[in-house]
């Protein structure tokens, strides 16, 4: 198989996976499956903050929560060390998924380690590709999550989620960041969590 065949097969196959995700958000395109629309939200990101990525990198930033509904919050504790347990089953689920569907499409296990390496957030900080990837992580929430998440929680709370969010973006990514068009109120938070 070709590269760009199987590139192009493994995309659609993320996508297939992610259609079954129940849960719908409302677009101009109308109703589509959550993680299919996060998928896209990712791929899109990546492409213009860093579009020389290599292949495995965009890879993994199709697949990042692919079947993330599968595993839901509420299987775990409320608390933060129930929260850490529950984003670390992810990472494993994700990275599994993904794994079968790679083999299915004829990667060798080079590449796939290299995915499920990006996907486990191997190295945050040191590796510049699990950096990139965490950057566009923090972007699409940035650009396509926070006004939701900030309707549901206090100021304080939202500061809070930025500053650990900032805490894990590169300084261009942060940059970058500041360039999204936002509401007024989440612009005033943006700049309060960065000066704290």
């Amino acid at each position: 198989m070709l590269q760009t065949e199987r590139f192009e097969k493994a995309i659609i196959l993320f996508d297939a996976y992610n259609s079954n995700d129940p849960h719908l958000e409302i677009t101009g395109e109308g109703s589509v499956p959550k993680e299919l629309l996060y998928a896209r939200r990712m791929t899109e990101k990546l492409e213009h903050f860093a579009p020389e990525a290599p292949e495995y990198l965009r890879l993994a930033a199709r697949c990042q929560h692919v079947g993330r509904w599968e595993i839901p919050r509420e299987s775990y504790p409320k608390d933060r060390k129930g929260y850490l347990k529950w984003r670390d089953r992810l990472k494993d689920h994700h990275a599994k998924i993904a794994q079968q569907i790679l083999k299915d499409c004829e990667y060798e296990m080079e590449i796939i380690d290299k995915v499920k390496f990006l996907l486990l957030k191997k190295e945050l900080r040191k590796n510049a590709e699990t950096q990139t990837l965490e950057d566009v992580i923090c972007l699409v929430f940035v650009q396509y999550y926070l006004d939701e998440f900030a309707i549901k929680h206090e100021n304080e709370k939202v500061k809070e989620i930025l500053r650990k969010t900032m805490k894990k973006m590169s300084s261009r990514a942060i940059h970058e960041a500041g360039r999204i068009s936002v509401s007024e109120k989440i612009k005033s938070l943006m700049q309060q969590a960065a000066s704290e």
